[in-house]
């Protein structure tokens, strides 16, 4: 995620500016953008996309964009009736957050798209449940627009495609023209989409794309989606007041055959990395020690966004897993209490992570990293979980991209949305062993693991839906007044340049404040920036 930044600047006479500054991601955020995540043939796999309808190739060689690596094909289903055929991805959002988007389209003379036809880009965002709140389109390709006649899709060349036309969602009729595309209220997500719309006469012709691109463009992803509480570990210590430790042997219900202790040898912080360290040793009758973190009776959580960015251990019997679990769990027991597992991995299967929900019933889904890559890398795992009406929803992401949406559960414990309606508290585990992993003896776990092992943890933030991140300044006598919202993850910095030159090494970290901070002017200048994670 981008930092972000909200710079003020205060001199004797008045206040100068106020604006917001952030780093523009300018790669683009789709998984496998080029196709080239297959290796080269016909025919392929579209990784990193979700398919629908039935005539999709990935293909390589000319006419590629890029020389002979691979591209997208695409063409209608022949039915007998009007149908879709293409790819999407749906990529993490927020109210606010803007986007530009394009893809390169080609189509072969000998096989231009007939009868009536269409091809497309489209963006659209979307709530928690699906639902498209706000359309966007580039031009539609057919036989009115192929061809040099016309002059605006030529045949047997690459033409960039641009998402510029908004779309009213429900009369799909166009309404505005914009190069911006920015995400309404309520969005969770946004969704890339190629599209082939086949006639009803069974109409020929394909379409290529390739180097498709979803853009961030605004100040943040998340939009007005703000850290409402975090750890990034950036002390010396685990912080006691936000976790404490599950201790003891005995499977935990999951055969498990590892011993959870509160030692630093099992769990520490360092270098901004909290660190949850499971070990080959004789400890309270086990054969392993291990550490399970958690923030129960300290601080939970009803609903919101949970991110996590960690990377996993690898080996024979390793189970590392971010979870929560409900707050009346010592009163009802589980599963009654509810279960949500936002990433949990079997050692032996890097490219594997699963998330899960537990609460009589089990809804569940899987991610696959893409080829060459690996769970031991750092990886962003987020949840989110919101209610509507009566209706809850939970959305999985890995690297900002959705997996899978659970609307439905069975609960042992009391009438739906029971009980995922209800607070939870946050674990970090890493076990040795277990159900999950297939319960393999320690002979092969020692000789598939090379131990000590860890499971490393950079930050778990939990955001909500905030007024903007703002530092507001009010003049009143001889005093500026600064103030920003209290309820969101951030702090001061000042910086003195009367040059207004600024660069990251000369800000300073004021002492720990809470707004308003009153200031007297000075002839000097001085900038003051909020900063959020």
């Amino acid at each position: 995620m981008t930092m972000k930044t909200i710079i003020t600047r205060i001199s004797l006479i008045a206040l100068l500016f106020v604006t917001g500054t952030a780093t523009v991601k300018a790669a683009s955020l789709l998984a496998n953008p080029g196709f080239e995540s297959d290796a080269a043939g016909h025919q392929q796999n579209i990784l990193g996309w979700t398919v629908y309808g039935q005539n999709f190739y990935n293909e390589s060689g000319a006419p590629a964009h890029n020389g002979s690596s691979n591209y997208f094909k695409v063409y209608q289903t022949f039915s007998g009736g009007v149908n879709y055929t293409g790819i999407f991805q749906d990529y993490i959002s927020g109210p606010g957050a803007s986007y530009t988007a394009d893809g390169w389209a080609y189509t072969l003379s000998t096989d231009t798209i007939g009868g009536q036809n269409l091809a497309w880009i489209e963006v659209s965002f979307r709530d928690a449940f699906g639902n498209i709140l706000s359309l966007y389109r580039s031009a539609l390709i057919g036989t009115n627009n192929i061809g040099a006649a016309t002059g605006k899709f030529h045949v047997n060349t690459w033409t960039d495609l641009q998402v510029t036309n908004q779309y009213n969602p429900t009369t799909y009729l166009i309404t505005n023209t914009t190069s911006t595309l920015v995400a309404p209220d309520n969005t969770y997500y946004v969704r890339y989409q190629i599209v082939f719309q086949g006639d009803a006469a069974f109409s020929g012709g394909s379409m290529y794309f390739d180097d498709l691109n979803l853009v961030s463009t605004g100040n943040s992803q998340y939009g007005n989606m703000n850290i409402t509480w975090g750890d990034e570990f950036n002390g010396n210590s685990v912080n006691t007041a936000t976790w404490t430790y599950d201790t003891g042997a005995g499977g935990w219900g999951n055969n498990e055959l590892e011993y959870y202790t509160s030692r630093t040898n099992n769990a520490y912080v360092n270098g901004g990395i909290l660190n949850i360290i499971a070990k080959r040793e004789s400890f309270g009758g086990a054969n392993y020690t291990s550490a399970r973190m958690k923030s129960e009776g300290l601080v939970s959580w009803k609903y919101g966004r949970f991110e996590w960015r960690a990377a996993m251990p690898s080996g024979v019997g390793c189970w590392p897993a971010l979870w929560l679990l409900g707050t009346n769990f010592s009163s009802i027991g589980w599963p009654k209490c509810g279960e949500i597992d936002v990433m949990e991995n079997n050692g032996t299967n890097l490219s594997f992570i699963q998330g899960s929900l537990h609460s009589g019933s089990d809804e569940t889904g899987v991610f696959n990293l893409l080829p060459g890559d690996s769970i031991t890398n750092y990886h962003s795992y987020v949840l989110d979980w919101a209610l509507s009406g009566t209706t809850g929803v939970f959305l999985y992401y890995v690297d900002g991209h959705l997996y899978q949406t659970q609307t439905n559960w069975t609960s042992a414990g009391g009438s739906y949305p029971f009980p995922f309606n209800q607070p939870f508290f946050i674990i970090m585990n890493l076990a040795i062993g277990g159900n999950y992993v297939q319960n393999p003896s320690t002979t092969l776990i020692n000789a598939g693991t090379a131990f000590p092992v860890m499971l490393k943890v950079d930050y778990v933030r939990v955001y909500n839906l905030t007024s903007p991140l703002k530092l507001s300044v009010l003049h009143t006598n001889s005093q500026y007044k600064l103030s920003w919202p209290s309820n969101i993850v951030c702090h001061l910095q000042v910086a003195t340049n009367s040059s207004g030159l600024i660069s990251s090494s000369v800000w300073k970290d004021m002492s720990a404040l809470t707004p308003p901070y009153v200031l007297a002017p000075t002839t000097s200048v001085a900038f003051y920036r909020l900063l959020s994670p």
